[in-house]
């Protein structure tokens, strides 16, 4: 029997190898932001056409390299970074396995340019699917110049699953504010199709955070500072206000690298404890700095992310500092461990009398005194006699018993005997031989979700507003504005960005209060992307239906959940939501007899 088994040619254990490291346009822009970083660089431009699927070029200002390097650079496991196996385990720089450009070359076409520092001459190389092409002496600026050109031109299966552009350049986005948070001290520039999306100065952590989510975000953030022998803690938390449905602003970084934990985000979570509402998170920028040999970012292909020494330690070292720090932004109760001794002293220092002896007392502090043996029970305005007990007892079975009569309370109005609000925010209603269990607020969302319907085929009118509404988007907004802008003005919006990012509004559809159109906008920019104008107008009118229903605990007059169950008995009282949630419980009479 002949021998089956051979080595697989370069070019194609590259590309399977770069399947692993190259998965969409965004794995190769973390790649190539790095190695500019790891290059020392102090200005890093990243210029993207359409998402990244046909240009990613990364221009820094970096220490370059030398004609031999740049030639090595694109060969599987070359790397500047380690020299044996222990240096694995105290890795100080973003890349070190080598793979990365090898990867990347062998699915795309790759020019490189770079020059040395205090060179006259540096060198151009280009290499398509893998294959080196040539090297030539080239006049260029300092650092390195890197075009990652119709990537899977090669793999065409691999390339047909690329999301739609909107989906793939919001992965780039990503991918560039994780490197950008982590730097501060470094300027980056990020332009999709010659649009600018970001130019990043450098500054403080506070200034960087600002600069990619916006100024609204500034006022709303907590400082959070803790250095202790093993480890450094800084950053800052958003106050329970800037919390969202979604995850986007939850970044954790150890030694400068973005990481994944959702060990870490749960201790977040529980430092928020009792201030958030239910469904929402936290935003949190938490820094983490500690001895490399304690951590391990060897475990995922993309070190997305990190294995740590003493997780269980960071877990409660982030727990308790925000924690601390809540309580001192007087955001959250806090003990008070730094209390002044003085204040002590001061409740037991004598003070003057004011009778006319004179004197003194001394400051003491209130006592409540309870009588333990109270029993109210005991009391003669409590007692109940068993006559009366049997009297209650003949009238309940009288009523029960007696055939039900079908109250018509949409005719008479009278709603007294029938309807009670109970305490957590649900109603009893006697609805002929049954008592109904209601939530007024999913009602209330299906009669919204119904008059919407009945009203989306016509044109919607518009208010202009007397003043205009200025909403001040961040980049990652103002790229989605641009993705679902042309459908606003057929839904009633007149709206444009009038400088910079502030988008100024000035009509609204009838229907959207002023004070509702900021939450409506913010509701819309939580989605990442619309692909069609079905998908887009599907999630704007459900945006609609919430912002404009309320909750069961919003219904607290009877007259108001009187209107609500005559426009639901309209629609005939359906049970269920189209989601499945039940909008009442049936309660037959039987079953409370069957109670006693």
């Amino acid at each position: 029997m002949s021998d089956i088994i051979q080595l697989l040619p370069d070019h194609v254990a590259n590309q399977i190898a770069a399947g692993e490291v190259v998965q969409r346009p965004a794995s190769i822009v973390k790649e190539l932001l790095e190695n500019a970083i790891d290059a020392d660089a102090t200005k890093i431009e990243l210029i993207i056409r359409d998402a990244g699927k046909n240009l990613i070029q990364v221009v820094d200002d970096g220490k370059g390299m030398s004609e031999t390097d740049a030639r090595m650079a694109f060969e599987r496991h070359a790397t500047s970074k380690i020299k044996g196996t222990e240096d694995i385990f105290k890795i100080a720089t973003k890349g070190f396995r080598g793979e990365a450009l090898a990867s990347i070359a062998a699915v795309s076409q790759v020019e490189l340019r770079t020059k040395q520092r205090g060179t006259a001459i540096g060198t151009n190389i280009y290499i398509e699917g893998g294959v080196f092409q040539f090297q030539d002496p080239a006049q260029t600026a300092e650092g390195s110049n890197f075009l990652v050109k119709n990537l899977f031109y090669n793999v065409p299966a691999r390339r047909k699953f690329l999301k739609n552009n909107n989906i793939e350049f919001r992965h780039v986005i990503d991918e560039f504010q994780r490197v950008a948070l982590a730097h501060e001290g470094l300027e980056f520039s990020l332009f999709h199709d010659d649009e600018a999306v970001f130019r990043l100065r450098k500054g403080s952590q506070m200034q960087r955070i600002v600069d990619v989510f916006g100024r609204k975000l500034q006022p709303l953030l907590i400082p959070i500072k803790e250095d202790i022998i093993w480890c450094k803690l800084h950053g800052f938390v958003a106050k329970p206000e800037g919390a969202k449905k979604a995850r986007g602003e939850q970044f954790l970084f150890v030694n400068g690298r973005y990481f994944k934990s959702p060990y870490f985000n749960k201790a977040v979570q529980e430092a928020f404890e009792g201030l958030l509402q239910p469904g929402y998170v936290p935003s949190f920028f938490l820094y983490l700095e500690l001895d490399p040999e304690k951590i391990d970012v060897n475990i995922h292909p993309q070190k997305t992310e990190v294995k740590f020494e003493d997780e269980h330690l960071i877990f409660a070292l982030l727990r308790s500092t925000i924690k601390r720090s809540l309580g001192i932004y007087n955001v959250s109760p806090s003990l008070d461990f730094d209390r002044d001794p003085e204040l002590d002293e001061m409740m037991n220092k004598p003070i003057p009398s004011k009778g006319n002896g004179g004197g003194s007392g001394v400051i003491k502090m209130p006592e409540i005194i309870v009588d333990r043996d109270y029993n109210p029970f005991l009391e003669e305005k409590n007692v109940v006699h068993p006559e009366e007990i049997q009297n209650l007892t003949e009238m309940y079975h009288q009523n029960i018993t007696a055939e039900p009569s079908k109250i018509n309370l949409f005719e008479d109005e009278d709603f007294d005997e029938d309807l009670m609000r109970l305490p957590n925010g649900y109603w009893l209603f006697n609805k002929g031989d049954v008592t109904l269990m209601l939530d007024l607020g999913r009602m209330h969302r299906l009669l919204v979700s119904e008059n919407n319907k009945s009203t989306r085929k016509s044109a919607t009118n518009s208010h202009a507003l007397l003043f205009s509404l200025e909403y001040h988007m961040n980049e990652i907004e103002k790229s989605k504005y641009e993705s679902f802008k042309k459908y606003l003005p057929e839904l009633g919006f007149d709206m444009k960005i009038a400088h910079e990012s502030v988008l100024r509004i000035d009509s609204l559809p009838e229907g959207l209060k002023e004070t509702q159109a900021m939450q409506f906008l913010e509701n819309l920019f939580e989605i990442l992307d619309y692909k069609t104008e079905d998908e887009f107008l599907h999630y704007y009118h459900n945006q609609w239906n919430k912002i404009h229903s309320k909750s069961r605990f919003d219904f607290i007059y009877k007259k108001d959940a009187e209107q609500v169950i005559k426009d639901f008995t309209a629609l005939g009282f359906p049970e269920f939501l189209p989601d499945g949630k039940r909008c009442f419980y049936e309660v037959p009479f039987n079953d409370f007899k069957n109670k006693f």
